[in-house]
């Protein structure tokens, strides 16, 4: 039975020549996002605005959540987020802060309560403050920057600092892009946003891990060839392995976008748009972010032109 091989062993698409177009229009994309965040800001969710917080469950069986969604839409009260918790008769409830104090709030208690009739049995009601929402938004910046300096850390011991540095930067153009793309198209922003942007981190570090752990293979076996024909090879070599690991990894994401309801859209909808992201980042940023970082790392650069593979290479 014959692999499944989406590239020949022999591609040689030269990749590097392709930086001179990746790396104007990656900056452009970045400052755009970042125009677009300070222009339009974020449509933070409940979880960094504050909110009203209703655990309820349902006295007649299980929970109809398409029902109760429909019933709170209608009361005009903003968003609302409708989601199973536990047992298939608990629901959770969360509704946006209302403008008016805690007496606003207390008055949406009471809407709620209308609209859903007494066939409910309300367990738990809190009122989620903007302190509260303030100190999930800074944990949740904590935790990418952690992230992050974590990512430096580990690639700067296994490989080199001017690795450790690529990688970042890769890492940081996906995030940038991902925030711009929700402030752009005004996406609700929570703390699923915050977990679905770590995941990009881990998934984006792994295909530039992998793309860093050949050229180093590469390095120690053909020291005196050009650093350009390097990278192009590394990339080339490891290219059916990431566009298959995209590619499946899509395919699950787009069900869940589609099959897995409102609760996780805004999740699976930036992990989409971060893989793809992560792995253009990894081809056409953290590789040939190298050849600026340290020109030493080229060897000896009369080896081979650019973009030609020398003997040693071509038989390997």
């Amino acid at each position: 039975m014959r692999l499944l091989r989406l590239f020949p062993d022999d591609t040689r698409i030269p990749f590097m020549r392709w930086r001179k177009y990746s790396f104007p229009f990656s900056g452009i994309l970045s400052v755009l996002c970042f125009v677009a965040y300070l222009a339009f800001g974020m449509n933070t969710g409940i979880d960094f605005q504050g909110g009203t917080l209703m655990e309820i469950a349902t006295k007649s069986g299980p929970a109809n959540l398409s029902e109760i969604r429909e019933k709170l839409n209608n009361l005009g009260l903003g968003e609302v987020q409708v989601q199973e918790f536990g047992e298939a008769d608990t629901v959770l409830i969360r509704i946006v802060r209302q403008e008016g104090g805690d007496e606003a709030q207390q008055a949406v208690v009471g809407k709620v309560q209308a609209a859903l009739g007494t066939d409910i049995d309300y367990r738990r009601v809190e009122v989620v403050g903007p302190r509260v929402s303030g100190e999930l938004a800074q944990n949740g910046i904590v935790g990418v920057l952690l992230a992050l300096g974590a990512i430096m850390v580990y690639v700067w011991f296994r490989f080199e600092w001017q690795y450790s540095v690529g990688a970042v930067i890769a890492t940081l153009h996906d995030i940038v892009l991902t925030i711009g793309l929700f402030a752009v198209l005004q996406l609700e922003f929570n703390l699923s946003t915050i977990a679905a942007i770590l995941t990009i981190i881990g998934y984006s570090l792994n295909d530039t891990v992998v793309v860093y752990d050949r050229i180093r293979e590469m390095r120690r076996k053909y020291k005196r060839m050009h650093l350009v024909t390097m990278l192009d090879l590394a990339i080339n070599q490891t290219l059916s392995r990431t566009t298959l690991t995209a590619a499946t990894t899509l395919i699950a994401l787009l069900s869940l976008y589609i099959f897995g309801g409102e609760v996780i859209r805004s999740f699976t909808f930036a992990m989409l748009f971060g893989v793809v992201v992560g792995t253009y980042s990894s081809i056409f940023i953290a590789a040939p972010v190298l050849i600026f970082l340290d020109p030493q790392l080229a060897g000896d650069k009369s080896a081979a032109p650019e973009g030609e593979e020398p003997a040693a290479a071509k038989t390997a």
